[in-house]
């Protein structure tokens, strides 16, 4: 078990080094998204079930928006100019 959490632990830090396989622009887009769908999927099951609306900040789900979109687009910027190999 020991083994196993620092086995993860240390994934979890190759995630802030500068050479990784990871792309971080896009973690932190799927994780604003995430955000944004579980504030929808509450929405639903309050006003479905409870009656009453979840009263959200609009500037807040909007920085949510801009965060998911800025981050896919910066990466996918990132793909199509970032690797080109001039041979």
């Amino acid at each position: 078990m020991f083994k196993y959490l620092k086995r993860k632990w240390m994934a979890f830090k190759d995630l802030f080094k500068d050479e990784n396989d990871i792309n971080e622009k896009s973690v932190v887009g799927f994780i604003a998204f995430a955000v944004m769908v579980i504030f929808a999927l509450a929405d639903l099951f309050l006003g479905f079930f409870g009656g009453k609306d979840l009263v959200i900040n609009e500037h807040i789900y909007d920085s949510f928006v801009i965060v998911t979109l800025g981050s896919f687009g910066i990466a996918e910027v990132g793909k199509m100019f970032g690797n080109k190999n001039n041979s």
